[in-house]
């Protein structure tokens, strides 16, 4: 089993290695201490003090607050609990008109707004993209991904969930 330095793990979260380097170290067993080294690396990246528990997405994470787990935007935003839909405390832009839609697409090459629309969702704080929903109009807020923390740490990595 090939064991991944700090160096190459923080090139694959940046999107700097090859395809063939990529696959190699997603398709690969996963070295003991990946998860570990990957919190390393994103906790390095942001500036506030309350530590990563899990990644929940680009830019997202699931951090220990007081002894709450809370979800955090890089800039520091926070979107409350995790168990709580993030994507509700968002700025959110609703492309539904042809106008709005032909800003991203070719006339006639994007969706049709009385069928679909886009919803991009915006961190508050910093306003950087987080989502994009493309959803029948009225249709509901999706929630993307609720994990289960405890079983995750305590299954998969043998050790105790953070908060406990």
């Amino acid at each position: 089993m090939v064991k991944y330095d700090k160096k190459t793990l923080e090139m694959m979260i940046e999107g700097k290695l090859s395809w063939e380097e990529l696959r190699l170290i997603i398709s690969g067993r996963k070295d003991a201490d990946r998860f570990e080294k990957i919190l390393e690396i994103l906790q390095e990246r942001v500036s506030w003090p309350e530590k990563i528990i899990l990644p929940l997405h680009e830019h997202l994470y699931i951090v220990l607050k007081e002894n709450n787990r809370i979800v955090k935007c890089d800039c520091g935003f926070e979107f409350g609990n995790y168990n709580e839909n993030w994507k509700t405390k968002c700025r959110v832009r609703v492309r539904d008109t042809f106008e709005t839609i032909e800003e991203l697409y070719l006339k006639d090459m994007g969706s049709d707004p009385t069928w679909q629309e886009l919803r991009e969702y915006l961190c508050p704080g910093c306003f950087t993209l987080l989502d994009v929903e493309a959803v029948p109009p009225g249709y509901p807020t999706t929630f993307n991904f609720l994990p289960d923390i405890d079983t995750f740490y305590e299954k998969w990595l043998g050790k105790q969930a953070p908060d406990k």
